[in-house]
């Protein structure tokens, strides 16, 4: 081991630690206070009923915990987006759990609420996986709602979804835990089954104080809307649960009972560590974002036995393409090489560039795993495209288009780590959020952004002094190195890792070391939809 790798073991294991520490904040959701006052109403937080609900001391993985982060803060801000989304096992069968955290606003929805829930059920018809909503909410956080009531993405699109998931035979069940009211109300009475927590849930359309206001009539929410009414008179919901942990307990049930389901049918063996130790990964990777590093010793770390087939390995250099397995899958990896190459002509070639002739062997392979039903795996540490006479003369447009399309076009899954760089039209080409991959998540390492901040703070910089000098002032070196440090503070904000998980733009910030878990899942949720569709190039065909 040598100084830099000590140097960067440190680094990486320091952006862990803050990993940890800004989760342990968000678990709190709206904080220790309000989760007191959830228990003296006899109620469990989200994350709690939801952590009942999992099989014990299984696999899980978190959908959106950075949601809402740095957002917000002039209404007090909204942790996790005020709602818990995992996939997990319920009596062994993979599911999707929805928690609304009733401590963040009484569980109301933000604009990013709605976005996060609406991520959770394209997971649920994407992999055809069951949706578990566990309800606990006042309804659409009202000083927000132009924000999150009447576009098309917006709070309506929920129930829109609940109607299409039950035409695809998607199972829904939800349990009403708390406060369910007004156009929320439509969500547990369109899954498949619903289940009322008796005296301390309701659900109607109008609240009691709102009754009285419109039309006049006296009424208690409970006999309004409680658990009696609607499992004894309205019929609205199925079942009456004397607690919280009886209505996870009626789920679990319930879910035990479903039926196998068709397999899409990816190849699955036994499952293997890697050989080479997976924390060296914290060394390998560098501190500076610009420097170079072999991807491949990252892969020997994520890989079953630290085995992969590389494909056309001396051909198109700055991208590696392999075959290996994560976890027993079968899957495609393809990665951006971070060192600088040599080509068999002589020519050198930068790391985490994307040439001609690595964006043509890209498409090559994306077509090769459509063809064997190979899911993909996206290893992103990309500054772009290569520019210049040479690329430009040589068709880099075309051959990058040919990769953009094939990634586009690809109908096996896929699933993308950003591990470090994510610039511009490189982000696109290795199935960035626009792409459609499964799953898509970050290291605390990855930068998000259309060019690097030093880039970026450059031309900001440029144009700003040119603006200010046609105002007649004078740009000291002072000056500009001062207008310089505050541009690139503010562009490195948003090329945080936190920032982009923040909008749900990634699913995660994960340890490194999770991530054989992340795709392994992966990949088991995309095995219940069958393929439907065949590859097809459309008019780039290669």
């Amino acid at each position: 081991m040598d100084l830099n790798f000590n140097k960067n073991e440190d680094y990486n294991k320091l952006l862990v630690s803050d990993l940890r520490r800004r989760f342990a904040k968000v678990k709190l959701g709206g904080g220790q206070k309000r989760i007191d006052k959830q228990h003296k109403k006899g109620k469990m937080t989200a994350r709690e009923r939801v952590d009942y609900l999992l099989d014990a001391n299984s696999k899980s993985i978190e959908i959106g915990a950075f949601a809402g982060e740095d957002m917000y803060a002039e209404h007090g801000g909204c942790p996790s987006g005020g709602v818990v989304v995992k996939i997990g096992y319920i009596k062994e069968k993979q599911c999707i759990v929805v928690a609304n955290d009733a401590t963040v606003k009484a569980g109301a929805w933000f604009p990013i609420t709605g976005k996060k829930n609406l991520r959770a059920q394209e997971l649920s018809i994407e992999n055809k996986l069951p949706i578990i909503y566990l309800v606990d909410s006042a309804g659409v956080y009202l000083p927000l709602q132009d924000e999150i009531f009447p576009d098309k993405e917006h709070f309506g699109r929920i129930f829109r979804n609940n109607a299409i998931m039950s035409s695809m035979g998607i199972t829904q069940i939800s349990a009403i835990m708390g406060s369910c009211v007004a156009g929320g109300a439509y969500l547990p009475v369109m899954s498949d089954e619903a289940i009322i927590v008796d005296k301390t849930a309701s659900i109607f359309l109008a609240g009691s104080y709102l009754v009285k206001a419109a039309i006049g009539e006296a009424i208690d929410n409970e006999t309004l809307g409680g658990a009696t009414t609607h499992c004894e008179i309205s019929g609205v919901t199925d079942y009456k649960a004397k607690d919280d942990k009886d209505a996870l307990d009626k789920i679990r049930f319930i879910v035990d009972k479903i039926g196998d389901y068709d397999k899409a049918g990816f190849s699955k063996t036994t499952a293997f560590r890697p050989k080479e130790n997976e924390k060296d990964i914290f060394g390998i990777l560098p501190k500076e974002r610009n420097a170079q590093y072999d991807m491949l010793e990252i892969i020997k770390r994520l890989v079953d036995n630290s085995e992969f087939e590389q494909y056309k390995e001396g051909y198109g250099q700055t991208i590696i393409t392999c075959y290996a397995r994560i976890d027993g899958w079968a899957v495609g990896i393809i990665a951006n090489q971070r060192k600088l190459v040599k080509t068999k002509k002589g020519e050198m070639q930068f790391g985490g560039v994307i040439y001609n002739d690595s964006a043509d062997k890209s498409t090559r392979f994306i077509a090769n795993c459509n063809q064997k039903k190979i899911p993909l795996v996206f290893l992103q540490d990309v500054t772009g495209f290569m520019v210049g006479s040479k690329s430009e003369h040589g068709g880099i447009i075309k051959d990058g288009a040919k990769m953009v399309n094939a990634v586009s076009n690809s109908v096996v899954p896929k699933f993308t780590i950003i591990i470090g760089n994510s610039y511009g039209a490189g982000n696109y080409a290795m199935c960035g959020k626009a792409y459609d991959p499964r799953l898509i998540v970050a290291w605390p390492s990855a930068e998000l952004a259309v060019m690097s901040g030093n880039s970026a703070a450059k031309v900001l910089l440029q144009i700003e002094t040119t603006s200010l000098k046609k105002r007649g002032e004078k740009i000291t070196p002072e000056k500009e190195a001062e207008l310089f440090d505050r541009i690139k503070s503010r562009y490195d904000k948003q090329i945080s890792p936190y920032y982009a998980a923040g909008r749900i733009w990634t699913d995660a910030v994960i340890n490194p070391l999770d991530t054989r878990t992340w795709i392994s899942m992966g990949i088991e949720a995309a095995n219940h939809a069958p393929i439907e569709k065949d590859f097809n190039l459309g008019v780039l065909q290669v």
